[in-house]
């Protein structure tokens, strides 16, 4: 298998786990924020939203110390698994996940912000449970927002560079993705290489967006 393969399944890869530890994680965080009173909420949500302004090879330099065995979270995974967290493919994962955050998080908060309490408090009088609730009521409601923020994380994480060459630099087959894939065709003056990659990632990231986008149109029209 070529490098620039195995750069397209490891992305691939990478962008599906991350889109899916995403959704399990991120309704907790939106949902929170979204409904929350505490006085923090403004503190926390610029920590989630970070990433949004934060160049992104700050945000890898950093995550690459922590990833280190100098730190306490590369000592807790190299004593876990025998192998350092920076330079590897969980490395890239955990960046990706951090990096990728703000973009599954805010569509679902804001999703859940305009969802009305009133289907809530009928809920908990009929005497629903939690689950129920989540499952018949409040994913039904935002399911646009599930969907926007799942497409936003997938390609999103398609477009790494900064943060993935910060923590996880250009091993073929272990985090060397397209977007590294593409700079080291760029450096070797291979342009007709970079195209391929470039306008494929051009290409997808459009028909993703031009699909949810439509889907969402078509479903505001029966509305």
């Amino acid at each position: 298998m070529s490098n620039d393969l195995q750069a397209l399944w490891l992305t691939l890869k990478l962008a599906i786990l991350t889109t899916l530890i995403l959704l399990s994680i991120s309704p907790f965080i939106a949902w929170w924020l979204a409904k929350t009173k505490n006085k923090l909420r403004p503190l926390f949500e610029a920590l989630v939203a970070l990433p949004l302004v934060l160049p992104p090879t700050v945000l890898g330099f950093y995550l690459l110390l922590a990833f280190s065995p100098n730190y306490l979270p590369g000592q807790i995974w190299q004593s876990l698994t025998g192998s350092t967290l920076a330079f590897s493919f969980s490395g890239l994962l955990v960046g990706s996940i951090i990096y990728s955050l703000p973009f599954v998080v805010q569509p679902l908060q804001a999703g859940f912000v305009t969802l009305g309490n009133k289907e809530l408090e009928a809920a908990k009088t009929l005497g629903m449970s939690r689950w129920n609730t989540i499952k018949h009521i409040i994913i039904p409601m935002t399911k646009r927002s599930f969907l926007l923020a799942a497409v936003m994380g997938f390609a999103h994480t398609l477009g790494e560079f900064g943060v993935v060459l910060m923590i996880g630099g250009n091993i073929p087959g272990e985090t060397q993705v397209l977007a590294i894939s593409l700079f080291e065709h760029v450096e070797a003056f291979e342009y007709q290489q970079a195209h391929q990659i470039a306008g494929g990632l051009l290409i997808s990231s459009l028909v993703m967006l031009v699909v949810i986008y439509a889907f969402l149109q078509n479903k505001d029209a029966k509305n």
